[in-house]
């Protein structure tokens, strides 16, 4: 499995870092969470009293800030220099203004080209909005997970602290419109995609659901067959 590129994309609350993280760890492979980047590359502006609103603002520094995305699926981790920013980057403030500040053209080009970096030769679960779309178009396996609006925003809902369901499902659909409607890699379900909706499903469901994919689409460099794998040993 050391090609396999597994696309997840999805948009907030559809049950993509879970199971992302989940199949990761079932095919001993590294894990990449893109979302966290444009955070954290959103928790930096606001820290620098940038105009997040203002995309040429956003667009002059986001060259400056140095994004570091840890793989391991048992404990991702994401910083900014030196800075731990894990925690920080799920506020309500970065979380209500990342979706301009990851709209911003030159946010994206740098960003995914930091992206394809980590990915290299693949090996890798990435989950976000547009990897399948633009990161790596040509993984072989690329999911699209969806869920009901409730859904999504009960899952939100129960991570947070301080909110509602109604007010996740209004922040939800405010950035859904957003991220689908942006001119920069908006998010949309790449050809070839198979879409998995997770609305009535448990985590373990959905984790097995992809693998279920991955076991027939994975390609060269993806699944082997069991028969391959006792042959190796023998």
């Amino acid at each position: 499995m050391a090609g396999l590129v597994v696309a997840m994309d999805g948009p907030s609350g559809s049950g993509k870092s879970s199971a992302s993280r989940g199949v990761a760890r079932a095919l001993r492979l590294r894990y990449l969470d893109t979302g966290a980047m444009y955070r954290a590359m959103t928790w930096w502006m606001l820290e620098q009293g940038v105009d997040v609103a203002d995309p040429a603002a956003v667009a002059a520094r986001c060259g400056e800030p140095e994004i570091i995305s840890g793989t391991d699926p048992d404990g991702p981790t994401i910083r900014v220099g030196s800075t731990d920013v894990a925690g920080p980057i799920r506020t309500s403030e970065v979380t209500g203004s990342v979706s301009a500040v990851a709209a911003v053209p030159e946010v994206r080009t740098r960003l995914v080209a930091l992206q394809r970096e980590i990915i290299g030769t693949g090996g890798i679960v990435v989950e976000g909005r547009d990897i399948g779309t633009v990161v790596w178009p040509e993984a072989a396996v690329k999911i699209y997970l969806t869920a009901s609006a409730e859904a999504r925003a009960l899952r939100r809902t129960a991570e947070l602290s301080g909110t509602t369901v109604e007010a996740q499902q209004a922040a939800m659909a405010r950035r859904d419109t957003l991220d689908s409607t942006r001119k920069a890699d908006p998010l949309s379900m790449a050809d070839g995609a198979i879409e998995l909706d997770t609305t009535p499903l448990t985590l373990q469901e959905v984790i097995d659901a992809v693998l279920s994919v991955v076991a027939r689409q994975g390609g060269p460099g993806g699944l082997r067959s069991e028969r391959d794998r006792v042959n190796e040993r023998a």
